[in-house]
């Protein structure tokens, strides 16, 4: 029996993570030469390409991209059996990648991430923000943060808590438009919408007697950052259905108000996601944890 090329997976999944074969040779101490040989070696073994090369771009073909999830899981577990090998006592070290979405992010993951690192000073956090759905294993992290439904898939997705939205509007819109009385009445009005969903413009409410309504809504913004919206809401150009962490701090100060509040939008998931293995190297398990028992949602 021929045993699988670990070296190989594990090169593969480092030009994975890198995008970049010289990269990925300068993070494993190792020549190129030595990487492109051993991808070559593990694409004839498989009989297949895993990359496409150019002078300028390197992309990963279909099959690539299938087996980038089994290389990463490869990589992840040969690390987090030589940390369970060390002395458990030992100081936590190396890189955590992780990625969030970008308003929340700034809000809730940057200052937990500052604190993690004050008290791990040998782990250092690559964060990476961004409201787009990104490929964490084409991207190389570790976990992300996502606020969303999460469709089936090879991920895992824990389910941190509910983010609840709020249909948001300034006091003067609402003088001059008038506040809706029925999630009906939106149709007549000017609203600002998020793109990063399948149906921007389609807002869904669940109402009092167990009704359920979907109303088409005239976009006059539409934007893929939430918290681009706050200028337009404080000058009145439309109404919003915005999570908490955005429009706490504008209900308070009386800025926008809430409106339609016996109807409310199905609620999306704070989720944290990670590759399909279950071991994780213990700088990431325990930035993770602390995610988790912090995260103050």
């Amino acid at each position: 029996m021929r045993l699988p090329d670990f070296e190989a997976w594990a090169m593969f999944a480092a030009v994975v993570e890198h995008r970049s074969f010289t990269d990925a040779a300068k993070a494993l101490s190792v020549s190129k030469a030595t990487v492109s040989k051993a991808v070559t070696r593990l694409e004839e073994h498989l009989d297949t390409s895993l990359f496409n090369r150019t002078s300028r771009r390197l992309a990963l073909t279909e099959s690539g991209k299938r087996l980038a999830d089994h290389a990463h899981r490869i990589m992840a577990e040969g690390q987090a059996a030589e940390e369970a090998a060390r002395d458990e006592t030992a100081e936590l070290s190396g890189v955590v990648r992780l990625g969030a979405p970008m308003t929340f992010g700034l809000l809730r993951i940057a200052p937990l991430v500052a604190e993690f690192t004050r008290d791990n000073p040998q782990v250092d956090v690559d964060l990476h923000l961004s409201d787009a759905h990104i490929d964490i294993v084409e991207m190389g992290l570790d976990a992300t943060i996502r606020i969303a439904d999460m469709p089936d898939s090879s991920l895992r997705a824990r389910r941190l808590a509910d983010v609840t939205l709020h249909l948001v509007a300034s006091p003067a819109y609402l003088n001059a438009r008038g506040r809706p009385q029925h999630p009906s009445d939106l149709g007549g009005h000017d609203c600002l919408c998020y793109s990063n969903v399948t149906t921007p413009d389609i807002w869904r409410f669940a109402g009092p007697g167990h009704q359920n309504v979907a109303v088409q809504v005239r976009s006059r913004i539409t934007v893929n950052s939430g918290e681009a919206m706050l200028p337009a809401l404080r000058l009145g150009v439309g109404i919003a259905r915005l999570p908490d962490f955005i429009v706490g701090d504008a209900l308070a100060a009386g800025e926008l108000e809430e409106i339609l509040v016996d109807w409310r939008s199905p609620p999306y998931g704070l989720h944290l996601v990670t590759p399909p293995s279950r071991l994780r190297p213990a700088r990431v398990e325990a930035l993770l944890d602390f995610i988790i028992r912090r995260h103050g949602c």
